[in-house]
């Protein structure tokens, strides 16, 4: 870990911290919710051994990242753009690409804007949905505006810990009188995960809380007004595609028959391969990281 350098990178505004190692093919790191750079420590490490210059930042609103106050300032174009800049800033010209939960959302973003700017992605757990041009999506997430001040009153290690642990595909059953304080205590840490991993992320959120990340669902709604330009088309780079089957992203009812069975490839075209790793939940690049990492690398030596 003492081998991965730590930087700030001024781009579209904002600074971002931004993690790297290694020289060679760059491949771009995006984190999802709850999370930080650190949830590709592994990856870093391994692909950076492997020839590649391994970059992953704080994405706005994380971590030692600057946190804009409004939400508005947290849509999907905000975001490519920090990773454009970002780009410009390191001298790349083209990526690979990753990303996992939001940060999966925002690949698929980058790839539909500037596919110029990428080689290849290896994208995980959340699919690519087009847009629904007459349903604004943030109506199903209005519990979001007051779920911060439930996150307040619970030991930040202990959500951490629940965030991470959960082996239910199934969404949570939140007792609505006492919010998060309801659910029991999560269970012994797995392996994978150690009391220094939970320590290193409830130093972060604490200081930072869950506001920049529970923005990106709040700018949903502008998110989805200001890619109208963008309805309707096909996502054309290379794609990989990996989820675990105990992932609660691959349990959402009808989302196993959209990736089999056609629908996802109807809308990203180049999808050469699709990975469900058994037995496996949501944060499957930490749960399972040298798996992970070796689908990462055999898809991106390919080109």
């Amino acid at each position: 870990m003492e081998k991965i350098e730590h930087t700030t990178i001024s781009t579209n505004g904002i600074n971002l911290h931004v993690a790297s190692i290694g020289s060679g093919p760059a491949i771009l790191f995006l984190h999802g919710f709850p999370d930080l750079w650190y949830s590709w420590r592994r990856q870093l490490l391994s692909l950076a051994d492997l020839g590649y210059r391994a970059i992953a930042p704080d994405l706005r609103g994380y971590g030692d990242s600057d946190s804009p106050p409004s939400h508005e300032s947290y849509t999907v174009l905000h975001v490519v753009g920090d990773l454009v800049g970002l780009l410009d800033s390191l001298g790349v010209d083209r990526v690979f690409l990753v990303g996992h939960d939001w940060g999966a959302i925002v690949a698929w973003w980058m790839c539909m804007i500037r596919p110029d700017r990428v080689k290849a992605l290896v994208n995980t757990s959340v699919v690519f949905n087009p847009r629904n041009p007459s349903v604004k999506p943030v109506d199903a997430f209005k519990a979001l505006f007051e779920i911060e001040e439930d996150f307040a009153q619970v030991d930040t290690k202990k959500l951490i810990n629940r965030f991470f642990t959960s082996r239910n595909p199934r969404p949570p059953c939140i007792p609505k009188s006492l919010g998060f304080r309801g659910l029991p205590d999560p269970p012994a840490l797995p392996a994978w995960l150690t009391e220094e991993d939970v320590s290193f992320y409830a130093e972060k959120f604490s200081q930072k809380g869950f506001t920049g990340g529970l923005n990106y669902y709040r700018a949903m709604n502008l998110s989805w007004e200001l890619t109208a330009p963008w309805a309707g088309l096909q996502i054309k780079v290379p794609v990989k595609f990996i989820v675990g089957d105990l992932d609660i992203t691959y349990n959402i009812p009808g989302t196993k028959e959209y990736i089999h069975e056609g629908g996802l490839k109807k809308h990203v075209p180049f999808l050469q391969e699709v990975v469900v790793m058994e037995g496996v939940g949501h944060f499957l690049q930490q749960e399972k990281p040298d798996e992970v990492t070796d689908h990462i690398y055999s898809f991106f030596s390919k080109f």
